[in-house]
């Protein structure tokens, strides 16, 4: 009886030695307004910071654990400021991609009820707590963001911010590429329209009829990034649509599928799935874009060839060809000249002054750089087959204006790379000028023990 008491003493004792163990690596490290960061926390934040390290080739001096819980720390006090002043980042939308990181941690554990016992918690507590921690951080971003979007710049301070810069600190300017080209849509367009809805209206008869379903067919025939998921996109209002995406989505009950829709990526089908409670709408849809014949397609490239032996006999000027016969609206009217209008209006920046003519190779289309690269200045190339912004086949033909060699940075022929690093400057500065006036005005306590480090901003610890 005595062994049996002593030995029941022994396993409670070890029993309360691992409960204790388990309550400090769970313990409260820091306090941020009403936010707590626990020890566990820190400790995951930290291996993942040297994991991202270790996979970009690089390491830090600074502890990564200090490094883990300042980084922890300004999100709390990011997210808390973001609930002040209303800056909000629903449920809806880390719903997608957290939904998607919990079916890749089920498939790497092999089952859920494996992926609950490594977590030791239920898969719902595993959703929930991945739900909080993406609206935490992506509250975060946005509050971040709202504060520096707010930040303008005069030409004065661009200035400035250039002449108090080293000589040998300014940038290197890569070799820029001026040029101007002609392109022509295969003549057969409305043609290959025909094919895709008669294409698409089949599809959508065989979804109808029961003998094949709408995600199976997305994922075998659509030409979207969505295909991977069955043609589903993510939550998004009306307003996150095209027009006459959006028109026809609004009309769909739940499981009901659209006519064939129109839009300037293709054409569609749409499968209405629900419409939330935030006004969001959850779809999927099929995108077929119209494609052509390879004598189609010949048949553009055949007359491009023939302007650019007109224009190489000096028969017809570049220009005038480019007003007559080219398709692209952006460039005709000035001779072909390309300029970045079209990623501009793609991206609703509608300033003037953001308008740009020189290129770094980089950022041009693979098939416009590789008839470039065999210019020389003035020439003009034979025609070939490439796509525009939105993956539509297309023939062009190229004819090299001007190559920039590439320099160090100067006001008058790089003012906007300028500018722009002299806004990044100044939001960084305001940026670090609000967040410590937040530090000092906000409840923030952190334990003795994780006091000591090498902090970013050195009033955290009060």
């Amino acid at each position: 009886m005595i062994k049996r008491g002593i030995l029941f003493l022994c396993a409670l004792m070890c029993a309360v030695a691992v409960e204790a163990q388990q309550v400090i690596i769970d313990k409260i490290v820091a306090v941020v307004g009403n936010s707590a960061i626990y020890y566990s926390d820190v400790v995951e934040t930290a291996d993942r910071l040297v994991q991202q390290r270790r996979e970009m080739g690089y390491t830090s001096d600074r502890d990564p654990k200090n490094e883990a819980l300042e980084q922890l720390m300004l999100q709390k006090l990011l997210y808390h400021q973001s609930q002040v002043d209303s800056v909000d980042v629903s449920r809806v939308e880390v719903a997608m991609p957290v939904e998607n990181m919990v079916q890749n941690m089920i498939a790497e554990a092999g089952s859920i009820g494996a992926l609950e016992a490594q977590e030791h918690k239920a898969v719902y507590d595993i959703r929930e707590s991945l739900i909080q921690q993406y609206v935490e951080m992506q509250s975060a971003q946005s509050m971040q963001r709202t504060i520096q979007d707010k930040v303008t710049i005069t030409p004065g301070e661009v200035e400035r911010y250039y002449k108090s810069q080293p000589k040998d600190s300014l940038p290197i300017v890569p070799e820029q590429y001026v040029y101007a080209h002609i392109t022509k849509y295969p003549s057969t367009m409305d043609e290959a329209k025909r094919r895709v809805r008669e294409r698409l209206l089949d599809m959508r008869e065989r979804i109808i009829s029961g003998k094949a379903s709408f995600s199976t067919l997305a994922r075998m025939y659509s030409e979207d990034g969505s295909a991977v998921r069955g043609g589903e996109l993510d939550p998004q209002p009306l307003e996150g649509f095209v027009q006459p995406f959006a028109d026809a989505l609004e009309k769909l009950k739940p499981d009901q599928i659209s006519e064939v829709v129109e839009t300037e990526y293709g054409f569609h089908i749409i499968q209405g799935i629900e419409r939330l409670a935030n006004g969001t709408y959850r779809c999927r849809h099929i995108l077929i874009r119209p494609y052509f014949t390879p004598q189609e397609l010949a048949e553009s490239d055949n007359l491009l060839d023939s302007l650019a032996n007109l224009i190489r006999l000096d028969s017809i000027t570049f220009e005038a060809a480019a007003l007559e016969h080219s398709d692209d609206l952006f460039s005709k009217q000035n001779g072909g000249l390309v300029s970045n209008h079209d990623i501009l209006e793609a991206q609703q920046a509608y300033e003037a002054r953001l308008t740009q003519t020189k290129f770094y190779k980089e950022y041009l289309m693979p098939a416009d750089y590789n008839a470039i690269r065999r210019l020389k200045k003035g020439e003009v190339s034979d025609a070939f087959q490439t796509t525009d912004l939105k993956s539509n086949q297309l023939s062009k033909i190229i004819k090299l204006l001007d190559v920039i060699p590439s320099h160090t940075a100067t006001l008058d022929e790089d003012y906007l790379m300028i500018e722009e690093a002299a806004l990044e400057h100044k939001k960084r500065e305001e940026y670090n000028k609000w967040l410590k006036g937040r530090i000092e005005a906000m409840y923030i306590r952190i334990e003795p023990e994780f006091r000591e480090g090498e902090w970013e901003y050195d009033n955290w610890v009060k």
